[in-house]
């Protein structure tokens, strides 16, 4: 320890030092551990994307029924660049769900599944799936440049392209006013919900676990923005019941989850440990139990009947529903739940760094060991 710091107070020392409140060594650290599950991801892409164009040359793609335009796979290669990434995308989402998932609730009693091992798959899988995401949004404004290259200045072009691809409800016309909303609101949510991980010591472990729960809903989003827009799978047909039917098993890990949840504090009791009365808690987590119920009962009607509003191949197509004040108001009830959640559960300073420490199992002697 050096003069200068001797001569300066604990507690200036402490000031001139604030606590980071977003974790970037930690980011850093779990992006370089995403590197290869990346790199698989990329791969994939790659294979989506020859499969689809292949599809398109031998004239079996659903997508150039619907736009025949796009049967020019050189010429529009972007827009199933688009495509690829967002399969990829989905099936990360899908992957990464399950491990979360599995490190929340009861895990298989297999050895080398460890719950440490568990949560690394989960926030490099996250990370993977942010960036599909986004590099989905980032091809589809290529192909938006690309498709109306001509005849329009390049500032308009760029600015109308960026509209359509990256604000939500810029894209104004067709069924894509309101799946490409969808998938912006799950990109975005996505974004900020899968980040949070990384501002815990500031929220605290409690707020951010509270937070994190409602990733669920960017999964949800993502399947229906697919559903409803993605042209691979735009009719009726087995492709998309399989779609559905790999949902099951999702939505039963959810219901084990909530059954048998890793904390006991998360178990659906009638008093706390305390012997204290608990009604709000014990209502809400009913509620999402029977949600869960009632989702299974859904999907297992969907893939027994095989019709799920999907477009019929010689049929009419319906106006695209619901409209898109319903998914603002959607987005507006979501807020006002994350808003009272983070009321609630918003901790002092010192109950979150307890409460991280605590969670991370770092106690203070040891941190202050490691400085000194």
């Amino acid at each position: 320890m050096t003069d200068s710091m001797r001569s300066t107070p604990p507690a200036a020392r402490g000031r001139s030092r604030p606590e980071r409140r977003f974790d970037w060594r930690g980011l850093r650290s779990d992006a370089r551990a995403a590197v290869p599950d990346a790199s698989l991801a990329l791969l994939v892409t790659g294979l989506v994307f020859w499969w689809l164009w292949v599809r398109v040359e031998n004239g079996t793609s659903a997508t150039t029924r619907v736009m025949p335009f796009l049967a020019d796979a050189p010429g529009y290669w972007l827009y199933w660049l688009c495509q690829a990434f967002g399969w990829t995308g989905l099936l990360w989402a899908y992957v990464t769900v399950v491990f979360g998932l599995l490190r929340s609730g009861a895990r298989p009693p297999w050895r080398w599944l460890s719950a440490a091992r568990v949560e690394k798959w989960h926030r490099t899988t996250s990370l993977t799936t942010i960036g599909l995401m986004f590099c989905h949004a980032a091809a589809f404004f290529g192909a938006e440049v690309q498709a109306n290259f001509e005849g329009q200045p390049a500032d308009e072009l760029v600015w109308g392209a960026f509209l359509e691809s990256f604000v939500p409800g810029g894209y104004t016309t067709g069924t894509g006013r309101i799946a490409i909303l969808i998938g912006l609101l799950a990109l975005y949510l996505g974004i900020v919900l899968g980040l949070a991980f990384y501002v815990r010591q500031t929220t605290g472990s409690r707020l951010w676990r509270a937070l994190h729960r409602f990733v669920i809903v960017v999964y949800v989003l993502s399947v229906w923005h697919t559903l409803l827009y993605g042209t691979n799978v735009w009719f009726d047909g087995s492709f998309r019941t399989l779609v559905w039917a790999l949902q099951m098993p999702l939505a039963g890990l959810l219901l084990l989850r909530l059954l048998a949840p890793a904390r006991p504090s998360e178990r659906l009791r009638l008093r706390g440990p305390g012997r204290e009365s608990r009604p709000l808690p014990l209502t809400a987590r009913a509620a999402g139990r029977l949600a869960v119920l009632a989702t299974i009962a859904g999907l297992a009607a969907v893939i027994a009947s095989g019709t799920d509003g999907g477009r019929s191949p010689d049929g009419a197509s319906s106006g695209p529903w619901p409209e898109q004040w319903v998914i603002w108001a959607g987005l507006l009830a979501l807020t006002l739940v994350l808003v009272v959640v983070v009321h609630r559960l918003r901790p002092s300073r010192q109950a979150a760094a307890r409460a991280t420490a605590q969670d991370e199992g770092d106690r203070p002697a040891d941190r202050a060991r490691r400085v000194g």
